[in-house]
């Protein structure tokens, strides 16, 4: 026998649409982002290990200055480097935007009508512009570090082994910091979307308490009402004739003289 499971609210309750902030849909696209952000990171790892370098060479003949020699063509970090940059810039745009659709389709939140000194409402208030700023700090941290580093990599990929009087190299832990940065991003935008979260369960629950509120009032505040008297129309009224009550009074009127005269004899 198949065992048959109760019906309770919670299946009756419809499910949230895709543009809301509980939705499944945006759990995925705050996960997504986090695997991109670590991608990132170990795409700007992988470009710190491989990253050009330069070699000195001295000169034979005399009057003439050292030459460098790069030590590989900068192809894997150029590579890695370009994956982190357009990964990261696609994931943060994603996800604000959704954000963004988000936020303006929901109804309006009941913290607007709130004072804005009471504490609940002034620290939700503090860590959105807080995780806001600094998300997208650290992104343009991010992405101006790798185009830093693409711009020199992609500087010496032909001829890369021939001796030059001057060489570019990225300096030891560029691609590591922008992947630090870029680390940094993604958690920071996830904690922007947990700030929007809670603000918007927080309203919900105001909004509850404060629809209870004025129901109750409501009952205290109104006089009862007055039963409704209403009138039911007889099935079968009798009518009096007037004639023929005139007609009945003479007979009445000999009745009562036959009477008297009947008691005198």
């Amino acid at each position: 026998m198949p065992k048959i499971r109760a019906v309770t609210h919670a299946d009756l309750a419809p499910s949230p649409p895709g543009t809301e902030l509980s939705s499944k849909t945006a759990v995925f696209l705050i996960v997504l982002t986090i695997l991109s952000g670590l991608c990132c990171f170990i795409l700007c790892l992988i470009a710190e290990a491989t990253r050009s370098q330069m070699t000195w060479e001295k000169t034979e003949s005399e009057g003439k200055e050292n030459e460098c020699v790069y030590s590989g063509s900068g192809k894997t970090p150029l590579l890695c480097a370009a994956i982190a940059f357009v990964g990261l810039a696609v994931a943060m745009v994603v996800e604000h935007m959704y954000m963004l659709i988000a936020v303006s389709k929901s109804p309006p939140l009941a913290l607007v009508s709130w004072d804005p000194d009471v504490s609940p409402v002034k620290s939700l208030t503090w860590q959105a512009g807080f995780f806001f700023v600094t998300t997208w700090i650290c992104f343009a941290v991010a992405e101006i570090l790798l185009l830093i580093g693409l711009s020199i990599e992609s500087g010496h990929l032909k001829n890369w082994s021939r001796p030059r009087p001057s060489c570019l190299i990225i300096k030891e832990g560029l691609f590591s910091a922008a992947g630090i940065f870029a680390l940094m991003t993604v958690f920071l935008a996830a904690g922007l979307y947990l700030t929007a979260l809670r603000a918007q369960k927080v309203s919900e629950q105001h909004e509850n308490v404060r629809r209870e509120v004025l129901e109750v009032s409501a009952l205290f505040v109104s006089p009862p009402r007055s039963p409704r008297l209403t009138t039911i129309a007889r099935e079968n009224p009798v009518r009096r004739d007037p004639q023929l009550e005139h007609r009945q009074q003479p007979s009445s009127a000999f009745s009562s003289a036959f009477n008297k005269h009947s008691n005198i004899v």
